[in-house]
């Protein structure tokens, strides 16, 4: 039995080497056509980093072949496997370019897409990735309306602008929170909200901001000098009924009843 384990081991290591050996000779060749045939053998094994490397020297030399289209495709395929989506990402976008027409450009275009969309960051960091993700699934479903993909492409894109909303909504936040240090922070607040709702009418964070705006309303009033205070508590009034006719069942009911109790005896005193 030990015997056995020990010349088990050695056909395990020299099977091993001889892989290296042999990989590390393609590596070394001249012959492009030799190359290609072993990246493409090498994919079909999920070996897609050997794969990557030896396109990387075929695709340029390949240009203006009819082995060019599927060389590109399988090294922008070989980065995506990957999951290295920058790199992916970039050769489908030459793909694209290149063979709009082509065979492999649906799938192309949607994972040029997906790409962005896997590294888009946390609403809290800068969102040019998110944007240039959306840009790519309008594409795609302007391009392919009418295919199973163009319906995940719409979830991707839903989520993705949500998440554009949701940073909004934390920046309309944090002025709401800042309140009157440095500045009315509460109308900057009520801005930022506004602006997010007309920019994203259809956001799941759409009632949020609307809390957002009546909350920094009533802050505004309460925190008030004497002669803006009349005028500050009549906008948070209104801005109540705009809210509560919204969103009659909100979540925040009880934080915003308790808030226009207080608006109440204060517009009481304005005779109303």
């Amino acid at each position: 039995m030990q015997l056995k384990r020990i010349l088990l081991g050695a056909v395990l290591v020299t099977a091993l080497f001889s892989g290296c050996s042999e990989y590390s000779r393609i590596l070394k060749s001249t012959d492009v056509d030799e190359k290609f045939e072993y990246a493409k053998m090498y994919y079909s094994q999920g070996k897609y980093t050997r794969s990557a490397t030896l396109l990387t020297d075929v695709v340029p030399i390949y240009r203006g072949t009819e082995k060019a289209e599927e060389a590109l495709y399988l090294l922008a395929m070989s980065y995506f496997k990957m999951t290295d989506y920058v790199s992916s990402s970039d050769y489908f976008q030459r793909y694209c370019s290149t063979y709009p027409r082509g065979s492999k450009a649906q799938e192309c275009r949607f994972n040029l897409a997906y790409g962005d969309y896997k590294e888009s960051p946390d609403a809290r960091l800068d969102q040019s990735t998110t944007r240039k993700a959306i840009k790519e699934l309008d594409t795609f479903i302007d391009l392919y309306p009418r295919t199973e993909l163009a319906d995940s492409a719409t979830v991707m894109r839903i989520e993705l602008s949500d998440k554009l909303c949701y940073k909004e909504l934390l920046s309309a936040r944090l002025y709401l929170n800042l309140g009157t240090y440095l500045g009315n922070n509460y109308e900057a607040a009520v801005i930022t909200a506004r602006n997010a709702q007309n920019e994203y009418p259809y956001s799941k964070y759409r009632e949020d901001l609307a809390f957002v705006i009546f909350k920094a309303r009533f802050e505004a009033a309460i925190k008030s000098v004497d002669e803006k205070a009349e005028e500050r508590y009549r906008a948070a009034y209104d801005e109540y009924f705009t809210f509560t006719n919204e969103y009659p069942e909100t979540a925040y009911g009880k934080e915003t009843q308790k808030m226009f109790e207080k608006i109440q005896k204060k517009m009481a005193e304005y005779g109303e």
